[in-house]
Order: C-alpha cells, then structure tokens, then sequence
C-alpha cells in the first residue's frame, strides 16, 4: 500500500500547475518533470499565482499516536471573477495513511469574492483513528493505568459564510455537524456512562476581524476569530451543549526574512458535551507534540509564540514555546503543560510551505508533524 502510495506522490508531483498548450512546451522525461518540480532554484518570491493553481506534494510522517506514516497534500490557488486585486483564495486536501492503521481525509479552505465583500470558510474530515483514550479530565491524562484503546470513527463538515461589515471586519452565520463512533470499549468507567455512537448538529454565529496579508502565511496583521455554536436538544442533539471559540493571532515583521507570530485561543463548552465534542489538546496546529486528546474537558486554553525565520532559498524554519490547560470549572483551572518545539519550512509554492514540525510536550511527549501552510 505504501509503494502504491508514493507512487502517486510522484506521479502528482510530476504535474506542472497551469501548464502551457502542448504544442508551446517541448516533451520532456517523467523524471525531468520531478526534477524541475522540486528545483530549489525555482523564483517563488516574484511569480504572481495564476486564475487557477494547483500543486501536490507528499511525505513521510510521525505522531505518537498514529505512528509513521504517509501523506499527501495537494494546495490549489484560485480566483473568482472580479477578484483580481485581493489576495486569492485557496482550498487544501490532504491524505493520509500510517503503520498504526490510522487514515483520514480532508478538506479546508477559503473562498474570497469580488472585493472581499464575502467569504466562505469550510472544513471536511473523514478519519478513522485507533486512538489511545485515558478518559475524561487532566487527572485521568496523568494516569497511565486508564488508557485503553478506541477504534474510533470521527467525521465533520462545518461551514461559515460571512459579510463584510466594515473594513476587514466579517460576520455570518455557521452550520457544523460532527458523528464520533468508538467501536467496542466498556463506557461505564473512562466514558461515565456516555454513548459510544455520538451524533452533534449545530448552527451558530462566526464574527472575524481579519487584516492579515495572507491568510495561509502571513507577515503582518491581526487576526480575531469568534464562534458561537448551539447545538440544542430540539435539533436531534443527545447531548445538548454550546460551544464559545475564541482564537486571537498578531504576526509582525521583526527584521529582514523575520516574522514573529503568536496565537492565544480559548475553548469553551457550556452544558452537557460527550467525550467527543470536549475540548482535545494537541494537534497539528496547537500543542504540537502532544498525544491528540490524551488530555479533554470541557474547557480548554492554550498559548504560544513562534518566530519563523527565512534561511536560503526556499528553505526557513522556525521555533516555538507554548503552554495550555485543560479544565471543567474554576477550581481544576490550575494545571498548565508546557510546550515548545522546532520545525523546517520549505517553500514549494509561492508563500505556500511544507512544514515538517517536531515538538515536545510534558513527560517525554513529542511528536513530528508534516503538513502544508502554517500551524496558525
């Protein structure tokens, strides 16, 4: 499976983005096309992005809890009609495939009409992930005795259409709608006698004040997300609960080649959510390095600060620190876990990296990330 897999890695990296008529580009060689593909000497700074682009990269990958595994990532680059002065909008698909018999597919992207006067937001994910799960609580996180394992199914799709109200400022309603299934684990103990199948149906309202350059990797700006999801019993929720999402990120041009970025967000679920809408800590995005999920509540808060610095060429790379928490009330909000880590960037398109991340979390957690665009 896995040499059928890179197999198509090649294949896919091979094809040119927006290629030129046939009858104007001379024949060259299967591997010439990789070749001039992956040329590090390639000018990915002046080039502008055509009305449609896309590109296709893979490689390896490691988690602690997928294990090693194989990834491919393709990152189109496109222009609506009318669209030609902002910047353009971009749609991400990734798969993956690892030794732990974890998989997923996924989608996520952004889509930015004339004048930036709307945009639409969504995300798809289709996994199925045999996951270590030590219940619910920092507490149980600690205790290495309650782990045992889920075969566990998640899918979502959510969606957000927003309006410009003002100058960089945007507002419009969301959907989202989550199924987790575990598979075969006793409930009565680590799940407190919570379903195995869940089922979560939820709309809600997304505000954003975004003045970033590029949303996928930016150098400057700011960038202030709030989501307010009610997933009520009237709506087919068996857990009824609501959920506050919060993310703030300032990025800023420290010296030449040099971007400081920091991101601090804060998750909140109000009312009855299942072991699976709870907030989870660690992912490719935030806490890196972390087992995903080994610590969940209902509560989270996480903080960091990177700096990311151009080397040569096409190459960058970055460090980072962090802390975040995971609690259910006032009283269990005290225990923090730190977290810091370093990462490689290449630049395969223009202002479009592969990143290749490895971090590191409390007792010896750690893991490497391969992705494409920035953790934020």
């Amino acid at each position: 499976m896995f040499r059928k897999l890179l197999t198509i890695v090649l294949f896919m990296a091979s094809l040119v983005s927006a290629a030129e008529p046939a009858d104007s580009v001379p024949s060259v060689s299967f591997w010439q096309k990789v070749k001039n593909y992956f040329k590090l000497d390639a000018d990915t700074t002046t080039q502008e992005p055509k009305r449609f682009s896309i590109s296709m990269v893979g490689g390896p990958s490691y988690a602690s809890d997928s294990k090693l595994g194989l990834g491919v990532a393709g990152v189109a680059q496109y222009r609506l009609n009318g669209c030609d002065t902002i910047q353009p909008s971009n749609a991400t698909i990734t798969a993956q495939i690892t030794t732990a018999g974890f998989w997923k597919l996924g989608a996520e992207g952004t889509t930015f009409f004339p004048d930036d006067r709307m945009r639409l937001n969504y995300e798809l994910n289709v996994e199925y992930a045999p996951r270590d799960f030590w219940g619910i609580g920092y507490t149980n996180g600690n205790i290495d005795e309650h782990k045992v394992k889920l075969h566990e199914h998640d899918y979502k799709i959510k969606g957000e259409f927003l309006f410009r109200l003002a100058n960089n400022f945007y507002v419009g309603p969301m959907l989202q709608w989550d199924y987790a299934n575990s598979g075969d684990v006793d409930p009565t103990l680590l799940f407190q006698g919570q379903d195995h199948v869940v089922r979560n149906y939820g709309v809600g309202l997304t505000l954003q004040y975004d003045s970033r350059d590029l949303v996928t990797n930016a150098y400057s700006g700011v960038y202030l997300y709030l989501n307010q999801v009610f997933r009520p019993k009237f709506l087919w929720n068996h857990y009824a609960f609501s959920t506050t999402d919060f993310r703030s990120c300032y990025y800023h041009t420290a010296w030449k080649g040099a971007v400081i970025a920091g991101e601090a967000r804060a998750l909140f679920n109000f009312g009855n959510p299942s072991w699976a809408m709870m907030a989870l800590l660690g992912d490719s995005d935030n806490m890196r390095g972390y087992y995903h999920g080994r610590y969940r509540d209902k509560h989270m808060v996480t903080a960091q600060v990177e700096l990311r610095q151009y080397i040569y060429r096409r190459f960058g790379a970055v460090v980072w620190g962090g802390a975040g928490s995971v609690f259910h009330d006032s009283d269990s909000f005290r225990h923090w876990l730190p977290n810091y880590g370093v990462g490689l960037r290449w630049e395969f398109r223009r202002r479009v990296n592969i990143r290749f991340d490895y971090g590191f979390g409390r007792s010896g957690q750690s893991g490497f990330i391969f992705n494409i665009n920035e953790a934020f």
